[in-house]
């Protein structure tokens, strides 16, 4: 087997190093062996891949390489066993599509509405001059907007506690005591409610057990006239023409919750960061969205060319997710002239693509005018990974970031408590800004556009 080089150091030592500085380990790997490494785990090679033609050899190439849920199986203690990540073949493609049939058309326009009116009602309970942190209030959105778009509820005791546990899941999972106590001894077997893995483990059951009873109860009061995921997945049927179990449509939820939650908190947490500490950058979005008028319509705010190109700066910088999922080479293939076996894993590393020199130069500074000056092609830019396993929710992602940061930005004048650079901490698939981002609202901001001018005969 023609293996590319990488790194021989013990693969526990990687990790800790990884886990310490990603972006400095993942640059220092790019900078020694080049877009495409090799990095043994066990006997097996997992080949990373950040070079564009790589990537769209990855996802092209479905008969050499394909896309397995099975590689996936770490991620099913929170999207369930029967989650689209875990799912292969026609059963996966079909559950994609109705997954994804939600966040179109014009559910999208009453969804913007929605975003601007949870944003607007959740910022405005900061008090003037306390700082506070951002990235669990902006949690706070998003994982509401998920549990609505996705399950169609917006209040009562069941939203409460799937909420509370959706986020105490999260939460939990990236605690320093967490991450601490199972690197001890018996620090990854179930010991029961008290112990580190066992009180995860109660936190899944009880949010499944929530779900499961609100399918039940969706599928009893079946409604035609509903607009949400949960609903279509009732009314759905699968490729054989049956409906789909109640346990199938528990997991389905989860990814797009909780993608909603973590994925778009993270970016939306960044966003704030980048922009506040950017002057110049936030003058010109105020600009772009005071031109709209006072209160713009939401799909006029989605539409604008600034905005867009902040988000996808952030997404570039710190994608939704630095990896790709994992793909398996099923019979020889070349991939960048090496000829690799059947068993090689293949990730394609997302961070270290939006970090090329060639595609985008000086890549460590935030500017977001390199989107207005160049199209990037999905190989280029793919904050949510590609191919068959691209994240379902990503088009709707970043529908959200852009309502979410008009509305603060348009109404409200936040600063940041510490000029010095965030830095990020990984946890799970994607580096979240390591102190939350420490801000300060000093009060609503006024409407600064032009007064319109005077017409003869209005008065």
């Amino acid at each position: 087997m023609n293996l590319p080089a990488g790194p021989k150091t013990p693969n526990w030592l990687l990790n800790q190093q990884f886990q310490a500085d990603p972006f400095g380990y993942m640059d220092a790997v790019c900078k020694r062996y080049g877009d495409i490494a090799t990095i043994m785990s066990g006997s097996t090679p997992i080949v990373h891949i950040s070079n564009p033609s790589g990537m769209k050899q990855i996802f092209t190439n479905t008969k050499e390489i394909t896309a397995r849920g099975a590689l996936n199986q770490s991620f099913a203690l929170f999207t369930g066993n029967q989650g689209v990540l875990q799912l292969d073949g026609f059963r996966h493609k079909h559950r994609r599509k109705l997954l994804m049939q939600a966040f179109h058309g014009d559910r999208m326009e009453a969804c913007g509405r929605r975003i601007c009116e949870l944003t607007e009602k959740i910022i405005s309970q900061q008090a003037i001059g306390k700082p506070f942190i951002a990235y669990p209030t902006i949690e706070d959105i998003t994982l509401r907007v998920g549990i609505e778009v996705v399950m169609g509820l917006r209040e009562g005791e069941r939203h409460h506690k799937i909420k509370h546990l959706f986020a105490s899941l999260i939460k939990y999972s990236q605690s320093p005591l967490f991450e601490i106590l199972t690197k001890l001894p018996f620090g990854q077997r179930d010991l029961g409610r008290w112990s580190p893995r066992g009180y995860r483990l109660h936190l899944r059951r009880e949010l499944f057990g929530l779900l499961y009873a609100e399918v039940q109860e969706c599928r009893q009061q079946a409604d035609s006239s509903r607009t949400d995921i949960l609903s279509d997945l009732i009314f759905a049927r699968d490729e054989t023409g049956e409906p789909l179990s109640d346990e199938e449509v528990r997991d389905l939820l989860l990814s797009p919750i909780f993608a909603a939650q973590d994925a778009s908190g993270t970016a939306l947490a960044w966003s704030l960061y980048w922009i506040h500490h950017l002057p110049k950058v936030r003058e010109r979005m105020l600009e772009e969205l005071d031109s709209l008028g006072e209160n713009p319509d939401p799909m006029s705010i989605v539409a604008l060319p600034y905005l867009n190109a902040v988000c996808q700066e952030v997404l570039r910088i710190y994608p939704t997710q630095l990896f790709t999922f994992p793909r398996l080479v099923e019979s020889p293939v070349e991939v960048m002239g090496y000829e690799l076996s059947p068993g090689t894993v293949l990730i394609g590393n997302i961070y270290l693509t939006h970090q090329r020199e060639d595609l985008y130069p000086d890549p460590k500074q935030f500017k977001p005018e390199r989107f207005l000056e160049k199209q990037f092609s999905n190989y280029e830019f793919l904050p949510f990974g590609g191919g068959a396993r691209s994240c379902i929710g990503g088009a709707f992602a970043l529908f959200e970031m852009k309502l979410v940061l008009a509305t603060i930005l348009s109404r409200y004048q936040l600063a940041l408590v510490d000029q010095r650079p965030e830095k990020p901490k990984f946890g799970g698939l994607i580096c979240y800004p390591k102190s939350g981002v420490k801000m300060v609202m000093h009060g609503r901001r006024q409407y600064q556009g032009q007064p319109q001018p005077l017409v003869i005969g209005s008065i």
